[in-house]
Formats: C-alpha cells, structure tokens, sequence
C-alpha cells in the first residue's frame, strides 16, 4: 500500500512517530480532572480520555514533521530523517488525529467538552509549529497539559479541576525546560532546579485536602494512604533520575531523567485520583505504569 508520495510506513515507524508508550501517560490527565470535578461527564469520560490520548498521538507526529530539519542533524534516527516516515504522512496524520480527538470530545461532552478540546488543539499546533523553540515553548506545553486535565471537567466545572491540573502543568513545565538540553546536557542547576519542582508538586499534592463530605475515618485513611504511596512512586521515578543528572549532567542522563519525567506522571495523576476518592480510577491509571516503564524501553517516549 501506498499514501499520496510513497509507500506506507511500517507500524513500528508509526509507533515511534506518535511516541506511542507515552500515550499511556495521558488518560490520566483526563481522570484525574474529571475526579477532581465530580465527574460530570459519567460514563463519557473513558471517552475524553481517547480523545486527548488521539491528541497526543497527533502533537507527536506534528513534533516530528516540524523538527525534520533539526532531526536530520540531531536524532538522525527518527522516523523521518530516516526515511521510514515521509513527512507528508506525518502532517496528514496529526491533522487526522487532531480531528478525531476534537470529534471525540464532542461526542462525549458537548459544547461542555468543545470548549475545551479546541484551545487545548490549538495550543498542542501552536507549541509544536512556533513555540517550542521560543521562550515560551515550556509553559505552552505546561499549558497543553493543564488544559487535558481540565477536559474531563469540561467547562462547566473547571474551577474544581484546576488544583490537579496547575500541579500537571508545573510538572510538565520543568520536564520541558529540562528536555532542552537532552542533546548537548549542560550544568548541574538545570536538573537540580527540576528536582526541586518535582518535590514542590509532591508537598502540594500531599497537602491538597481529602474531601470529609460523605465518607467515613476509614475511607480518607485509605485515600491518604493510596495517595502518599503514589506519590512516592512518583517521587522515586522522577527525583531518583533527576538526581543522577544533577551528578551527571551529560546528554544521556538528562535523557533520561526526562523520561522518567514522563512516566511519572502516571502515578502523579493516580495519586491525585485516589485523593478524591476515586480509587477505581487510580487503580486503572497506576495499572498502566508497569506497561508504560516496560514498553518506554522498546520505544523513547522522549
């Protein structure tokens, strides 16, 4: 099979293209925002999860067709300046992407949801098209995080949302800032300053309260319990690879201590679940660490 300019790219150049493991990173997002707020989409917020997971896939296929140039020097290797993806293909897939996430959404929330999926759409194309080398790239893409966390509480409850989704976008913001150097590395006071983000998040997240309304001595034990012991696992993900970049703050370990600023997020967004309560949803999301740690080491989620 063919596209429009040549042959089709195998799957494994796809999953690399859309960074698939990491998408393991996003449902969360979504959950988390939707406990925080109550869940005011029901059964529809499995939904928006798919939709801001299709998002993702597209914003790293978009990352990859924008940065084609730059990879042809830097990461050679990537689907693209290999020659295993044509970038047409990857254009066309972040817009078809980008569609069915915005389709998604709709179906499952309305304008409700709507209000939310488009910005956070436009400012994935606008981070990956013409800030990601600016300034103003880290916070764009702090944004774009926030803002799935805010989808699964639609417009209507964005307020109660908000906590989880600032403690999403600091975390993401000092990964990013840090991803800049995952070519060239550089000093100690980049990844030292990222360490000292990922424990302001956690001090934040333990100290966020534990609603009282509704439930009994026993249920917010066992809600702080499951929150603290995720965020020791995000602590311990995260900080412990942070740390040894901020003894060695070559390219390689600044890689990867962003990857595992990646994948902490997972247990970040279960702990913050589980906080409100919503130990079902926790529980899927912290599910899907083990899954994401073993498929990152097959496929870069940076």
């Amino acid at each position: 099979m063919t596209d429009a300019g040549g042959p089709l790219p195998s799957p494994r150049a796809v999953a690399e293209l859309v960074r698939a493991p990491a998408a393991l990173t996003v449902p969360g997002d979504t959950l988390a925002g939707a406990a925080a707020a109550g869940w005011p989409f029901g059964a529809a917020t499995p939904v928006l999860a798919l939709s801001s997971t299709l998002l993702y896939w597209a914003g790293m296929a978009l990352n990859d067709y924008a940065d084609r140039d730059l990879d042809a020097v830097e990461r050679p290797e990537r689907p693209i300046p290999s020659g295993r993806v044509r970038p047409g293909f990857a254009l066309g897939l972040s817009a078809g992407l980008t569609a069915a996430a915005i389709g998604a959404a709709g179906l499952a929330g309305g304008r409700r949801a709507l209000g939310v999926a488009v910005p956070l759409a436009a400012t994935v194309w606008a981070y990956d098209l013409a800030l990601k080398a600016t300034p103003a790239g880290p916070a764009a893409m702090a944004a774009a995080r926030a803002l799935d966390v805010l989808l699964g509480a639609g417009t209507g409850r964005l307020r109660d949302a908000l906590p989880p989704a600032a403690l999403v976008g600091t975390h993401t913001l000092a990964v990013t800032a840090l991803s800049r150097r995952e070519v060239t590395g550089g000093g100690p006071v980049l990844p030292a300053t990222t360490l000292a983000a990922t424990g302001a998040v956690a001090l934040s997240a333990a100290a966020w309260p534990v609603p009282r309304r509704g439930q009994g001595r026993a249920a917010r034990l066992l809600r702080q319990a499951a929150g603290a012991g995720l965020l020791g696992s995000y602590l311990s993900t995260a900080g412990r690879a942070q740390l040894a970049a901020v003894a060695d703050p070559g390219a390689d370990r600044i890689r990867r201590a962003v990857g595992a600023g990646i994948l902490g997020l997972i247990p970040l967004q279960a702990s913050l679940a589980a906080r409100r309560g919503a130990l079902p949803a926790a529980a899927a999301v912290a599910a899907g660490f083990p899954l994401a740690r073993r498929l990152s080491r097959k496929v870069s989620p940076t």
